[in-house]
């Protein structure tokens, strides 16, 4: 069965920093662009990180410069670090991964979700 799992979240006061991380299992996730997604109270799910399976990132433009995306696909893994974290970064944060762009796999086999993880940044 194949999973993804987030873990690091937390309580964090405005201007610090939290490590995210989401691990993989039932698939291989290297072929995989794995992002960061986030839904925050009231509001639509939008994109915060992306890096594709050659390494090319793209950021939303509220988190450029304070986050930022890397994977290690021999452990099929993908962190996000984010600092000088403001108030409007909580969120419930989401690891995607995306394979519609690989040849190899079939259309059941392109979109996977975690179950999320809630990032709250308050004094």
């Amino acid at each position: 069965q194949v999973s993804l799992v987030e873990s690091g979240g937390g309580l964090v006061q405005p201007g610090g920093s939290l490590r995210l991380s989401c691990a993989g299992s039932g698939t291989v996730f290297g072929i995989y662009t794995m992002g960061w997604y986030r839904r925050a109270p009231g509001k639509e799910r939008e994109m915060v990180a992306t890096m594709t399976e050659t390494g090319s990132t793209n950021y939303a433009d509220s988190v450029k410069g304070r986050f930022t995306i890397s994977r290690e696909n021999a452990n099929d893994t993908v962190f996000l670090q984010m600092d000088n974290l403001r108030p409007e970064d909580t969120a419930v944060y989401y690891c995607h991964a995306d394979g519609s762009g690989s040849w190899m796999l079939p259309p059941q086999e392109y979109y996977y979700w975690g179950q999320g993880i809630q990032v709250t940044v308050s004094a």
